[in-house]
């Protein structure tokens, strides 16, 4: 018989203290989440990987998301997202997941990422060039959103100016809205995509990303018009709150951290690699998506009844002592090779070349540019977003120098 765990309020704020006694609890432990939900939550390394992967462990949120009301200690009424934005691979086991994750390769390759990179240095460029020595900004505002929300857009062939529509409904979907809230902005959501893949589907194919998995073809299979919906939501949220998120919290970390600042600003050829570290370090996602018991389930000694909710926390994992010395020490020469956070498995994150070219990009035209640019803000003002699933600032004032 295991106690259950009440999290604290403030565990959005606080989560590595959190964790860190959580780890040393055990590697798995039922919990109660701030809002009432009872999950089992997995914080060790290796344990995370084994919940990532194993096969009793589900993502068919069409067969388990009932589970929501049924481990709910408040009574509160389940979050519906629109139906068209749900059937993507995050939601899904082989052997529906196979096959979309095998269509989506064909145009998601390592080859079109790295023909971005181009384009990605001429967006950052632009982005830069609006800023001045002495400004204060919102770093996330001025910098890390606009820069992977371009990307992501004309990769899906979305009118920018429909970016801060995305932001507003990306925001919601990601937080702890409203019902209502979540229904009107995963509507409008939907309205907007599924006009957009039938505009595509109508045109003939050519060589751009979307139109490449709208027409991409497996032996006379292909993407529907549903799949399709739901496949560039998945594809517009994920590109660009990882992210945003990756840009902000590094720069935060630097922020903290002025002599691993100082280590990138004399050795820039460091930059692409610290990506893995900054990943380790704070990543963009805490909680991993939506997972359940089918069976009971053994991780690390402790056993999982069927039918309850697992969640994997990646920054925990990514904090385990056992697996990196000084974990929760910020080191960008350290090789932080086989973190979790873009998870592991066969839903490892799908984009995740694209996230660290644009991180790539981002910090090194950014400390080139700006090398001595400073916090404008105290630290305790700056706040958590409202999310168990992204990891990621309000906003991050800084002073350009």
């Amino acid at each position: 018989m295991t106690t259950l765990t009440q999290l604290p309020a403030d565990y959005i704020q606080n989560p590595h203290e959190v964790h860190a006694w959580l780890r040393a609890e055990g590697p798995v432990r039922e919990v109660l989440m701030p809002r009432g939900l009872k999950v089992w939550l997995v914080t060790r390394y290796e344990e995370a990987k084994v919940a990532l992967t194993d096969p009793g462990i589900s993502k068919n949120a069409a067969e388990g998301g009932h589970l929501f009301d049924v481990h709910s200690t408040t009574g509160g009424a389940r979050r519906e997202f629109n139906q068209a934005l749900s059937v993507h691979m995050l939601n899904m086991d082989p052997p529906g997941h196979t096959r979309l994750r095998k269509l989506v390769n064909k145009a998601f390759t390592a080859r079109r990422i790295e023909l971005m990179r181009p384009r990605v240095n001429e967006i950052a460029a632009e982005l830069i060039a609006k800023l001045n020595d002495g400004d204060e900004v919102d770093l996330l505002e001025a910098f890390a959103f606009p820069l992977p929300i371009t990307v992501i857009c004309e990769l899906l062939g979305i009118p920018i100016d429909n970016r801060d529509e995305f932001r507003e409904w990306s925001n919601t979907l990601l937080s702890f809205g409203s019902n209502e809230d979540i229904v009107r902005a995963s509507g409008a959501m939907a309205q907007f995509l599924v006009g957009h893949v039938e505009k595509v589907a109508a045109q003939e194919p050519d060589d751009t990303f979307f139109s490449a998995l709208v027409h991409a073809d497996d032996s006379g299979d292909r993407l529907n018009t549903q799949e399709l919906v739901s496949m560039a939501f998945l594809l517009l949220v994920a590109g660009h709150e990882t992210t945003v998120n990756l840009i902000g919290n590094a720069v935060l970390a630097l922020l903290r951290n002025p002599d691993q600042l100082q280590i990138l600003k004399d050795r820039p050829e460091l930059i692409p690699a610290s990506a893995e570290e900054f990943l380790r370090a704070e990543g963009p996602v805490n909680l991993a998506t939506f997972r359940y018991t089918k069976e009971p389930v053994e991780i690390g000694g402790v056993t999982i009844p069927a039918n309850e909710i697992v969640l994997v926390s990646l920054v925990a994992a990514n904090r385990d002592p056992e697996k990196y010395e000084n974990a929760d020490q910020l080191d960008v020469t350290r090789s932080a090779q086989g973190h979790v956070a873009f998870g592991h498995g066969i839903h490892y994150c799908l984009g995740a070349p694209l996230a660290r070219l644009e991180f790539d990009v981002a910090l090194t035209q950014l400390l080139a540019r700006f090398p001595n640019l400073t916090s404008a803000a105290e630290p305790e003002t700056l706040e958590w977003r409202d999310s168990t699933l992204i990891r990621g600032l309000h906003t991050l004032p800084v002073r350009l120098a």
